[in-house]
């Protein structure tokens, strides 16, 4: 080559090795932010799996892979949900042990006996389960299913159910200590800062829905399904914030403002739903009654919407909070400018039953003539976009003292109290008691030994599955995990496991199969066949400290751990299959009963406890509707909302009635209650009408109180005006859309 054709040659362009740098740069993070944490959470799973067996076989425990499994069970995405599941792990299995050393000694020669107590003790603990659900509710799973593992095998030798129960709790200590320590140090993942992603996911989600609401681009129906989801995410918050408590970095304090936190965001959104419906109300009443009403109230809809579009600093709040008295004594001014044309209304100033109002036209250009029953919504209005607006502020300051880790003081709002319908409660209980009594019948009459283990199988998961909002589905999943293990079992343990000549190579021929099923646990769509491998795997292919390798046991054990369940399989379909958690029917009478309570219960916290039993409720049926909820689901849905905004106001009024002197008001308003009690009691149409009556009376009493009353209590008696208001709505719409029917 010549001069001249090297100095023609161009010159390597460094920009494409920079691209390529680039390319894999951005590739490699794109599989450490997907697939990563995946695969960290399998090694972490297997370090702590081994470790377990490891110091099982070292401390010549009888079960090994006891130890080994309860590892794999605990196995969960972040030290908190490891460590709070750990907690109520060996809780319910002290508990279990103990009622098996209990029932055996009440009945050590009777097996037909000790299997009914044995089965009504499932049955309580099941119950229970399906009662307190999230962690709390795997206590009483354990409670239950650690008795028959105890209890089932002393039935021939009751003098060893004490060594039972001590190796039991020997093993699964020891899997709780390696779980919880590997989880806990190896690269953490701590679910306190997941807490905040969604802390923050959250607060960004309601102001966009707020927004959106505001300036009405959402219909009826896509604002009631936001609202079932919300109702999910105040469950799913509470279950992480029990979670991030058990770590070790995370304070009390800081507990008690995520609490504040989702309370606050509990009662902004039943504020915001109740200013909602009032709106979506007047636009579908009669266009003479509502568009006065509206041509004051949307502007300032529109205002708080621009407002809301800027961070909602303490400066901003203030400014919104100022703009909106501004609008509204504007409004005022405009309302007593208007002309004095107004036709007569009935006492409370609220819509005539029938829902129509009727009509007065403009007095003069500019100036909007309202009669009663429209200056009655224009106040409900303003009292709710005040109260929204106080309730954001309060919800956007905890928000920012979260998201910036100021310390705030704030008041302890309550225990979050999950609600599970009693019938469903009730059913899971008989469901787990008839499948232990049913396998152990057919353990009797096939004289098959191998046959407690399907009782035991069929016993875990019909307690398991208890508390899914899709039971089935769930134990179908198990049952194809067990199905999809068995070949892969049994090559790994008579072509690999068989070839160990010591705990490395042990570790070498096991470890494709659970990590494996590790692995398949990471994905929502295939977890449960992941928990179904590895259960499987760690009772069949673990060997004990005397191995013994024959396939005739292997089959069998495969076939008995199979059948028990494919037996709590069929349970849940054969067995009160409409009896799961979330089934609208169910969900919708409680619902009913909830706002029946808001009447008469205690008043202690009434308002928090009855606020979150609904949207705990509404957060079963929105796990048993999935993505894409059929328009029965809807219905129950805006029943619920309604049932929320009817029993808030109810809550308020008792409030206002026990701070009281004796008195024509405070009369009228227990009147009030009373009817609203005894109609939620037993719907009719003649106690509708008895109640829509006592709210009227109660009406024209408050206002006839007004203008002798002091300023203090002016502003609560128009408060108990606006609750009159709501009620009486929220009541007329069931009636004439016959929502009470379905309801009892």
């Amino acid at each position: 080559m010549n001069p001249s054709q090297a100095a023609a040659t161009p010159p390597q362009d460094p920009s494409a090795a920079r691209g390529a740098w680039r390319w894999l740069a951005q590739e490699t993070a794109g599989w450490f932010n997907t697939e990563g944490p995946r695969w960290l959470f399998v090694a972490r799973t297997m370090l702590a799996s081994f470790s377990a067996l490891w110091l099982a076989f070292r401390l010549g425990l009888d079960a090994p892979y006891t130890a080994l499994a309860t590892t794999v069970i605990l196995a969960l995405p972040s030290s908190g949900m490891v460590l709070e599941k750990a907690f109520y792990r060996f809780l319910g299995t002290l508990v279990g042990c103990s009622a098996a050393l209990l029932l055996v000694a009440l009945f050590p020669q009777s097996p037909p006996l000790l299997f009914v107590g044995v089965a009504l003790w499932i049955a309580l603990c099941t119950a229970g389960a399906a009662m307190h659900r999230n962690q709390q509710s795997y206590s009483f799973v354990l409670a239950g299913y650690t008795a028959c593992m105890i209890a089932v095998p002393a039935i021939d030798t009751p003098e060893h159910v004490f060594t039972l129960a001590v190796t039991r709790v020997t093993e699964v200590g020891l899997g709780i200590i390696c779980a919880a320590v590997v989880h806990d140090v190896v690269f953490p993942r701590r679910h306190s800062h997941a807490l905040m992603r969604t802390v923050q996911a959250r607060y960004a989600s309601f102001i966009a829905f707020s927004i959106q609401v505001l300036e009405q681009r959402l219909s009826p129906a896509e604002t009631e399904l936001n609202h079932l989801k919300f109702a999910a995410d105040i469950a799913a918050l509470e279950s992480g914030r029990a979670a991030a408590f058990f770590e070790a970095g995370h304070a009390r304090a800081h507990t008690r403002q995520l609490h504040a936190f989702n309370a606050a965001f509990m009662a902004v959104l039943t504020t915001f739903y109740t200013l909602h419906r009032l709106i979506h109300r007047l636009r579908g009443a009669a266009p003479a009654h509502a568009k006065p009403v509206l041509a004051l109230i949307e502007p300032m809809h529109a205002h708080l919407a621009q407002a809301m579009g800027d961070e909602l600093t303490p400066q901003r709040m203030a400014q919104m909070r100022a703009r909106l008295a501004a609008d509204t004594a504007a409004a005022r001014a405009q309302m007593d400018a208007a002309a004095d044309v107004r036709q007569p209304t009935d006492a409370a100033g609220a819509q005539p039953a029938t829902g129509t109002v009727a009509g007065a036209p403009l007095a003069a250009e500019g100036a909007i003539p309202l009669e009663r029953a429209q200056r009655i919504s224009f106040d409900t209005a303003v009292e709710l976009l005040e109260r929204y607006a106080r309730d954001m502020e309060a919800f956007a300051c905890l928000y920012h003292g979260l998201t910036q880790e100021k310390r705030q003081q704030v008041s302890d709002p309550g225990a979050y109290s999950p609600k599970t319908p009693p019938a469903i409660v009730a059913a899971s209980g008989f469901r787990a008691g008839v499948a232990l009594l049913l396998t152990a019948a057919g353990w009797y009459w096939l004289a098959w030994p191998y046959v407690g283990n399907a009782i035991l199988m069929a016993t875990i998961f019909c307690a398991l599955a208890s508390s899914s909002p899709r039971p089935t589905a769930m134990v179908q999943q198990v049952l194809t995990g067990f199905l999809v293990a068995t070949p892969l079992a049994f090559f790994t343990e008579f072509f690999l496991v068989a070839r160990a000549n010591d705990f490395p190579t042990l570790v070498i021929a096991a470890l494709p199969i659970f990590a494996l099923g590790s692995y398949l646990i990471t994905s929502p769509r295939w977890a449960g066949v992941g928990i179904g491998i590895c259960m499987f795997c760690a009772t069949l292919v673990v060997p004990t400290n005397l191995m013994h390798y024959d396939v005739e046991s292997f089959i069998s054990s495969e076939l008995s751990l199979t059948l028990g369940v494919a037996v709590a399989y069929l349970m849940f379909k054969v067995v009160l299959p409409e009896h799961t958690m979330g089934q609208k029917d169910h969900v919708a009478a409680a619902l009913w009963r909830e706002a029946q309570r808001a009447c008469t219960a205690p008043m202690y916290r009434l308002k928090r406890r009855f606020d979150n039993r609904v949207r705990d409720l509404l957060s079963q049926l929105n796990a048993a509707s999935g993505p894409a909820p059929g328009a029965a689901v809807r219905a129950v849905v805006r029943q619920g909302l309604t049932l929320l905004e009817l029993g808030h106001a109810v809550i308020e009024l008792r409030q206002l009635v026990a701070t009281s002197q004796p008195g024509p008001v405070p009369a009228a308003l227990k009147r009030v209650v009373g009817e609203l009690a005894a109609h939620l009691r037993a719907p009719s149409s003649a106690s509708g009408q008895a109640a829509l009556q006592a709210i009227l009376d109660a009406g024209a009493s408050v206002r006839a109180a007004l203008p002798s009353a002091t300023p203090e209590r002016q502003l609560r008696l128009q408060t108990a005006l606006t609750d009159l208001h709501s009620i009486y709505t929220s009541l007329l719409d069931q009636i004439t859309t016959g929502e009470t029917a379905d309801a009892a």
